[in-house]
């Protein structure tokens, strides 16, 4: 008998626990779930006869050594900057990890002790890092075989709110982390164009845009993310002349973003004085000019250069920018008030479905003939619970695991799903549960 522990019974679960208890029986595994809410283990387990559900604190040694040495196979859904110190359990009573998660530096540190022992502590096998690691090397490796030249690789993915259920002028709903939407994109984004490296400093992020159209939803607009230069080494394109990935977002979102940042309310990087006692408007006004006689609106069509009737201004006004309603967060950064302001207009409703949608772009010289081959992909949620986002984001972590535990996937060391070996049977697996790239091949 194979006993999974998942650590963690988080929002991009229920797929991976579902998945998994669906096989255990026939496997004969015994499935552990522990999460620092018992409540919220049990529930997701909903008593079924190959589960186990327990309070855990990953803090508590004595607990966290117990239940990893009773473990086969570890699956940690922590956040990253707790993977190390599951993964140093696991090395310690020789147990193999999976994670959906970024390698940090921390753990690619242990992959010669993981080889010598035989584990296999596999990583980014989620939806962004995962399927897109997966469907692009898919796609590149077939090019590579047919003796293609890789001139241009561009990938985009993006959390969105699916159309029949898309209600707001934004044209987009927190289907994730609202934090990480706040404060994305911060610092610089570095990527490729034409061999020539670009490098955009968060201020122009909003204004550097790539335009996407995918089928059957049709045209979305891409900024770039961080550093897409990583992924020349990553995926074997050191000589590729472009290379870019992005996020993408319904067009005329980003323009409207960006007054935030130009503002300066997406900053996490201070507290606001007296933060509790600030209405929203007095929060907008901390960062406009002064000036008589004008209202915060005003002020702030003032401060963008925009008409007061154009659509960027029509966004800000929906989102009730201009409240007198209190703050009411002591010792806040002017990101956290924001993130508030916007989780009030832009929380999804219990009948709101998100939608994943992701694409590469491949442009390659095949044959004297330079082509392009767009693959896209998009996935629709059930409703606020059952969401896009953490299907795709469990699912190919749960199939991931069913090779692991059955001898599908040897892979020692630590890896990420970039090899045939790994991202063969996930893919395919995910294409006979209706999670399927389509193709469209162009001459350029």
């Amino acid at each position: 008998m194979k006993n999974i522990f998942i650590i963690g019974a988080g929002l991009s679960t229920d797929s991976l626990i579902q998945y998994l208890l669906n096989q255990a029986q026939g496997h004969g595994w015994q499935l552990t779930l522990g999460d620092i809410s018992l409540e919220t283990a049990q529930r997701k387990l909903a008593r079924h006869h190959n589960g186990r559900a327990i309070q855990f604190n990953i803090n508590e040694q004595e607990q966290r050594t117990h239940e990893i040495s009773a473990a086969d196979l570890v699956v940690s859904m922590l956040p990253g900057a707790l993977h190390p110190l599951v993964a140093k359990e696991c090395l310690k009573h020789g147990k193999h990890m999976l994670t959906p998660s970024y390698v940090t530096p921390e753990l690619q540190g242990m992959d010669k002790a993981a080889r010598d022992k035989g584990l296999s502590f596999l990583n980014e096998l989620g939806v962004d890092p995962g399927i897109d690691h997966m469907s692009a090397m898919r796609v590149i490796d077939r090019i590579k075989k047919q003796g293609g030249q890789l001139l241009g690789f561009k990938s985009f993915c993006g959390g969105l709110v699916a159309p029949a259920c898309d209600d707001n002028p934004w044209h987009y709903k927190f289907s994730w982390n609202p934090r990480n939407v706040v404060v994305a994109g911060q610092g610089v984004a570095k990527y490729k164009e034409a061999g020539q490296y670009k490098y955009v400093p968060y201020p122009q992020l909003f204004s550097t845009l790539s335009r996407v159209d995918v089928p059957g939803y049709g045209e979305f607009e891409a900024y770039p993310n961080r550093d897409s230069l990583q992924y020349s080494k990553l995926y074997g394109l050191e000589e590729i002349p472009s290379i870019m990935r992005g996020t993408m977002r319904r067009p005329g979102y980003s323009a409207a973003w960006d007054i935030f940042v130009q503002l300066g309310c997406t900053d996490d990087s201070y507290i606001m004085q007296d933060s509790h006692l600030l209405s929203y408007r007095q929060y907008l006004e901390s960062f406009l000019p002064h000036k008589k006689n004008k209202s915060t609106e005003e002020k702030l069509a003032a401060f963008a250069c925009l008409s007061p009737g154009s659509e960027i201004m029509i966004k800000l006004r929906w989102l009730d920018v201009y409240s007198d309603e209190i703050v009411g967060i002591k010792d806040a950064t002017p990101a956290m008030v924001l993130q508030k302001v916007l989780e009030q207009k832009w929380t999804m409703a219990p009948q709101d479905r998100d939608l994943l949608v992701m694409q590469h772009q491949f442009d390659f010289m095949l044959a004297g003939q330079r082509k392009r081959i767009i693959s896209s992909m998009s996935c629709e949620g059930k409703n606020q619970e059952n969401t896009a986002m953490a299907y795709t984001v469990g699912t190919p972590l749960a199939i991931a695991t069913k090779l692991l535990a059955t001898g599908g996937i040897q892979l020692p060391g630590v890896h990420i799903p970039i090899m045939p070996e790994m991202y063969n049977p996930i893919l395919d697996e995910l294409e006979s549960l209706g999670l399927k790239f389509s193709e469209e091949v162009i001459d350029l």
